[in-house]
């Protein structure tokens, strides 16, 4: 199925949305080979596409991507330092519901993806989360994952609009199947279509979204400053936190 984005207000989706295709990356010092990585043909999502995305209220919350606000007030923080310096303590839903803190990460701008494979030390591209290692008949059940902008620069969240189940779908295989990275890319090599957003989030912005379904990452290519991002896994509801979209 497509993503499923939940908005009340496509414009102001469409206002810190873009989109691109994808391709094969070969020969770059910094990306793994074969990883899957946006072009450099970014244009601006159209309201039609933005209708395509709407979550709508009979989705499974496990399913849905939300851009959040968690930090309101983020223009109290010391110039050029991240919101939050001790991230581990921190609780996006202020005891309301359970979040497993993952990690944070500082990142400098101009990097097109960002995520990176500690194994080889190569960028890996659009790429699956397997914390939870759920086979596709399960694959709903996995976890939402809440990444948090720290700043003090502006980032993007890049998200596929096909998901995994339907990319393995068109792979012939199974419910049993346990999904991986690799089957994006073999997706993507064998000329099976792939589109990418990538969605703006400002300091205090948060982005909650099933990355064991969607193929994601980050970005901070056209970002000007560093950013902190922080990582929390968890099951909620869809509306716990207030929507900027």
């Amino acid at each position: 199925m497509s993503v499923r984005i939940a908005f009340t207000d496509p414009h102001a989706l469409i206002e810190r949305c873009d989109t691109t295709e994808v391709r094969i990356a070969a020969g770059l010092d910094d990306v793994e080979d074969s990883a899957v990585i946006p072009t450099d043909d970014w244009r601006p999502l159209t309201p039609v596409q933005a209708q395509r995305l709407r979550a709508t209220a009979s989705d499974n919350p496990s399913t849905v991507t939300e851009i959040v606000s968690v930090l309101a007030d983020w223009s109290v923080a010391a110039p050029g330092r991240p919101l939050i310096e001790h991230v581990a303590g921190f609780d996006p839903f202020a005891g309301r519901y359970g979040a497993d803190f993952l990690a944070a990460v500082d990142e400098q701008p101009g990097q097109p993806t960002t995520t990176i494979d500690p194994g080889v030390g190569l960028r890996l591209g659009i790429h699956l989360d397997n914390h939870d290692k759920l086979p596709l008949a399960e694959r709903t059940a996995s976890r939402r994952r809440v990444g948090l902008n720290l700043g003090p620069g502006h980032r993007y969240l890049l998200l596929g609009t096909t998901d995994v189940l339907d990319i393995c779908a068109a792979n012939g295989a199974d419910r049993r199947y346990y999904p991986h990275t690799n089957d994006i890319r073999r997706h993507v090599a064998a000329g099976g279509l792939l589109r990418l957003l990538r969605i703006r989030l400002d300091p205090g912005d948060a982005y909650i979204t099933p990355t064991e379904l969607v193929p994601h990452d980050g970005s901070t290519l056209i970002a000007k400053d560093p950013s902190r991002i922080a990582f929390w896994l968890g099951h909620w509801p869809t509306g716990t936190l207030e929507s900027l979209i």
